[in-house]
């Protein structure tokens, strides 16, 4: 299903990316061609007046409208909605979002800081593009009960993501399938499930679902229903958006290079969950790994953690590192 799905993604003109919810704000900070700071989207988008009102809020997840230009039409799809329906209003509002023109949402994997704003997103875009459902793709997976394992041995539960109920009376059409998919008249790939090959990406260590009797804890350190999203821009290759990456970012980047042999990786964008006590050992031979696909572009954010970027500053070439940031815009 992959090769069937890859095979008829459209090549566009140009991407841009606009981060709707990311961890970090930051405005100040110069940017390279082809990024665009918060206020300057501000401003276009129609604030006059600097303040604190004005202003996009962060908070700990992710989101990003994509729009893919090819030739005289561009097609929007979201990516993840992240942790609550505030953040997706007050920064999409202050953005001038373009709701009524997103075509489909997507969800990266059942977590809440990702999915905890899809249904204020779906409620948004239906309410907009004149009662029209909205395609929801998930799948089954998604939907487990989450939590993680404490210090203490204890467990915290998390969050569910909306249910499929919820996202229907929102104005979803709910397309849960585990295959890989194209979105938006085949300008966006969505992939099927990411293949774990590498030997020190180890998922998330402590992380558990809730057993099929309802009671009782198991482990779930892999997040199987975890998938990226993948746009092919002429003249470069592929950029692809590995929004948590607990199937470790560069198994990420291994199967989109087979899903699309021959084509170069041009960027990956998202967060490389290389945060915490679990995972940070593996930063080094990520990094080292990561180096290898030649990418011109890497965008860390939301769970990548400072050390993780600090090294990936350390090993990039010039230009090539750019941190996400929330109202920021990204253009390739």
């Amino acid at each position: 299903m992959a090769g069937l799905a890859s095979a008829g993604l459209v090549e566009v003109d140009a991407l841009e990316v606009l981060v709707l919810v990311d961890n970090v704000s930051d405005s100040l900070s110069t940017v390279p061609p082809g990024v665009v700071n918060e206020v300057p989207n501000l401003i276009q988008a129609g604030m006059t007046e600097g303040s604190g009102e004005a202003r996009c809020c962060a908070h700990h997840g992710l989101s990003v409208v994509l729009a893919a230009r090819a030739g005289d039409r561009t097609r929007f799809v979201m990516f993840d909605a992240g942790p609550e329906a505030y953040t997706v209003t007050r920064n999409g509002s202050r953005l001038g979002v373009p709701f009524k023109d997103i075509e489909a949402v997507a969800l990266s994997h059942g977590h809440w800081d990702h999915g905890g704003g899809l249904t204020e997103a779906i409620r948004l875009i239906h309410g907009a593009n004149g009662g029209r459902r909205v395609p929801m793709h998930l799948n089954e997976g998604m939907f487990a009960k989450r939590g993680n394992t404490l210090p203490n041995g204890k467990v915290l539960p998390s969050a569910s993501i909306p249910s499929e109920e919820e996202l229907v009376a929102a104005g979803a059409e709910v397309v849960k399938s585990p295959d890989a998919r194209l979105l938006a008249g085949g300008h966006f790939y969505l992939s099927g499930e990411i293949p774990r090959v590498t030997s020190y990406e180890k998922g998330f260590p402590g992380h558990l679902r809730l057993a099929a009797d309802g009671t009782t804890w198991e482990p779930d350190p892999w997040l199987m229903d975890e998938r990226y999203l993948a746009v092919r821009v002429k003249a470069k290759g592929m950029v692809v958006f590995s929004m948590c990456s607990h199937a470790g970012v560069v198994n990420v980047l291994t199967d989109a290079r087979d899903a699309f042999a021959g084509v170069p990786l041009h960027a990956v964008m998202g967060g490389f969950h290389l945060a915490g006590p679990t995972v940070e050992a593996a930063i080094p031979e990520t990094i080292l790994d990561l180096m290898k696909f030649g990418l011109k572009r890497i965008v860390p954010a939301h769970c990548t953690g400072w050390r993780a970027f600090t090294a990936l500053a350390g090993a990039c070439e010039p230009g090539v590192l750019m941190p996400s940031a929330v109202g920021r815009k990204f253009v390739f």
